[in-house]
């Protein structure tokens, strides 16, 4: 049976617009009509590269009857108003992560979906990838035994030598929590359900950067954020997670994700990747074994085009036609306010009591 054609509205057009682009590419029933930015020439620019038929600013792709679908890639501070407008001129929307840059912007933004009936997803979706699957599947199959403990380590994107002007990444809205926390947390709430509390404290590593990017458009950036926090999570099932996020940490040897159970450790690769090897010790072997897959690769693994996205937003898509809808707006909800909360904690200085809760998303993966 032919899946349903849904027409996509690509609201921004900057860094990772490509990206999406090229990810979307891969589902010909997602029909890219659109690209709407603030910036009309760059708009213009982008439709012509990629042969949309469409260009315009935000509010000519909001008027777009023919768009169902936005994709909103605006940089985070503007998520929250342009989900609503979105949502309110009738499209179901799909947004970057994270899914605002408040807790009370993210309210906002629920309650917007649920007034005006539409569906709303958001990135990441790297956990609807092979990596994080075959991971789910091993914890749900027993084979780490019971969960006890997970640690996560994010380190250093360089921006300031491959993004023309990263000062966003170093402003409110940005920094090592909410720019690649999300990922990390998104494949740890998957695996091992809602968290409930968190603990953790963060500073300032160097309080202006020096940008060194070919294509710099700034010399400079102030930092205005802590760019490393580390932090102790406890989840609901009794899971304890010790974080490390950090822009000021650009070499290290340490493992980016791994989960602990009574019978075994599991080690996952890079979670901003959909794919990668997933390695299984169980308690008393020899050495690691690398898991098969559970499901098929997004793309070719150590390429290009790992960076790329959209599976999200096929995710979405399904929902729409009534299917099940994993990376949903509760979800992201709960990565976001997880996140605040990280922030919030090393602000006061104290644990911070979540006060929302999610399911975890269905699998891809059959049994």
């Amino acid at each position: 049976m032919a899946k349903q054609t849904h027409r996509i509205g690509i609201l921004g057009s900057g860094n990772i617009f490509g990206r999406y682009v090229t990810g979307l590419a891969r589902y010909p029933e997602l029909e890219i009509v659109r690209v709407g930015d603030v910036d009309v020439a760059r708009a213009k620019q982008a439709a012509a590269d990629h042969s949309i038929p469409a260009w315009g600013d935000d509010r000519g792709l909001y008027a777009d009857d023919s768009v169902d679908i936005v994709v909103n890639l605006t940089p985070p501070v503007h998520h929250a108003r342009t989900i609503i407008t979105a949502l309110e001129a009738g499209k179901h929307v799909y947004v970057e992560k994270p899914l605002a840059t408040t807790v009370t912007d993210g309210e906002a933004v629920l309650a917007a979906a649920s007034r005006t009936g539409r569906v709303l997803g958001s990135a990441p979706d790297t956990f609807l990838g092979s990596a994080a699957q075959t991971a789910r599947k091993a914890i749900d199959s027993g084979l780490i035994g019971t969960p006890i403990g997970a640690s996560a380590f994010i380190g250093h994107s360089k921006a300031e030598t491959w993004h023309p002007n990263p000062a966003f990444l170093f402003q409110p809205g940005g920094g090592p929590v909410m720019d690649m926390g999300p990922y990390y947390l998104a494949i740890l709430v998957n695996c091992l359900g809602p968290v409930s509390t968190v603990s953790a404290a963060a500073r300032i590593g160097v309080p202006e950067r020096t940008v060194t990017a070919p294509e710099r458009t700034v010399d400079t950036i102030e930092v205005t954020i802590p760019t490393h926090t580390g932090a102790v999570l406890t989840f609901a099932s009794g899971v304890i997670a010790t974080t490390q996020m950090s822009f000021d940490v650009w070499d290290s040897d340490l493992p980016y994700l791994e989960i602990y159970g009574s019978e075994g450790t599991l080690s996952l690769a890079n979670p901003n990747h959909f794919d990668g090897d997933v390695r299984l010790r169980r308690h008393g072997a020899g050495d690691w074994t690398v898991l098969e897959p559970a499901l098929e690769l997004f793309g070719a693994v150590g390429t290009r085009e790992q960076s790329r996205r959209g599976l999200g937003v096929r995710d979405l898509a399904n929902a729409v036609e009534g299917g099940p809808h994993r990376a949903n707006a509760a979800f992201a909800f709960h990565v976001l306010e997880t996140l605040c909360a990280l922030e919030g904690s090393a602000q006061q200085g104290r644990s911070v009591t979540l006060s929302s809760s999610c399911e975890r998303p269905q699998p891809r993966f059959t049994v």
